[in-house]
């Protein structure tokens, strides 16, 4: 399982490991400057097109629409990460990894971190797993030349290996690992690729790489209500039930079973490109999908998508008290039941 890139960093925080500031791009910048970056599984994003630097609102709003819309490789991207411009002293190269071949935890590093990190020679490498924490960092601070931050690299290194066994991961790569001007360690990008055969282990796994293309089918493009559910069958009696009640749906969308709230946010946003809905009705049944990511997708539509219609919401199942509670705070109602949504709806149209 391959992870997007926010997918992983988000995880490398969890760790104690440090990464850039950041946010789910959408219409509106949170802090500028900024780097927007195409959240697709594969390499290559800069030179193709998918990594811009933005300065003013103007540059971002035009790197959004167009890096929204760039396939690289075959893979046109759900989600787009705005990132914290760093300064940037020195870029290094840092990987951990299973080595099939000696069965161990082994960590790579190089001097020359970036792009075309294939092409560099000169790789050194320690094999991990005996806590000698102190020992390995010692030795990579002298191999990177950094000799002030060998306590910062030891503990990056036993943050990353411990991260590396408790998610049951094939391979952790931070590439580049940058040194700022100010002398911070920071992840700038990292690839993350986690066992399959370890899920029933993580019943918290939600990634957005982890689910098949979500299912959106645009019924009328001239709809005046958009529809968000989960499950194929959920998502078609949502469907049936805006039309028996004589709306016109525009969408048909399921955000599958283990959506999140990048991945909700982003469903939100290609919602918007219809010119005539008037309320987006939201039915959530949560299972593996959990009601308080839902919530949290539905603050942040309201607070980064422009013109965003009225919000029909009806939610039940897992965490659903904490979705209460989350949407309290902001004044968005929690209807009953679905028929009871779809009258909210009807008076928004």
């Amino acid at each position: 399982m391959k992870l997007l890139e926010f997918e992983a960093k988000q995880i490398l925080q969890r760790a104690g490991i440090s990464v850039p500031d950041s946010y789910i791009a959408s219409n509106e910048p949170v802090f500028l400057p900024a780097v927007i970056k195409s959240q697709v599984p594969t390499g290559g994003r800069g030179k193709a097109g998918g990594i811009v630097v933005v300065q003013t609102e103007d540059e971002y709003s035009a790197a959004v629409r167009t890096i929204a819309n760039l396939p690289i490789k075959g893979f046109t991207p759900r989600t787009l990460l705005a990132e914290q411009l760093l300064d940037i002293s020195r870029e290094l190269y840092l990987s951990i990894m299973i080595d099939k071949s000696t069965a161990q935890v082994s960590m790579m590093a190089n001097k020359n971190g970036g792009v075309e990190i294939e092409s560099q020679d000169g790789f050194q490498s320690w094999e991990l797993g005996d806590g000698n924490w102190e020992k390995v960092g010692q030795e990579l601070a002298d191999y990177f030349d950094l000799p002030e931050q060998t306590f910062t690299l030891q503990d990056l290194i036993e943050n990353l290996y411990k991260c590396f066994i408790s998610n049951d991961a094939l391979l952790i790569e931070i590439n580049p690992l940058v040194v700022t001007t100010d002398e911070q360690v920071i992840a700038g990008d990292c690839k993350m690729e986690l066992d399959d055969a370890a899920i029933f282990r993580h019943p918290d796994w939600e990634f957005e790489s982890e689910k098949s293309e979500t299912n959106f089918v645009t019924l009328d493009p001239n709809g005046t209500v958009a529809t968000v559910a989960n499950g194929a069958g959920l998502a078609m009696a949502t469907v049936d039930a805006v039309a028996d009640a004589g709306l016109v749906p525009a969408n048909f969308l399921d955000i599958g079973g283990g959506a999140n709230e990048a991945s909700i946010l982003a469903a939100f946003n290609r919602l918007m490109e219809y010119p005539n809905v008037r309320v987006i009705i939201i039915n959530i049944f949560a299972g593996i999908t959990r009601c308080d990511e839902v919530a949290k997708a539905i603050i942040a539509a309201r607070s980064q998508i422009d013109n965003l219609p009225p919000l029909a919401v009806r939610l039940a199942g897992t965490n659903y008290e904490q979705a209460v509670e989350l949407l309290a705070q902001q004044d968005i109602a929690i209807q009953p039941s679905l028929t009871k949504a779809i009258e909210a709806a009807k008076e928004s149209v």
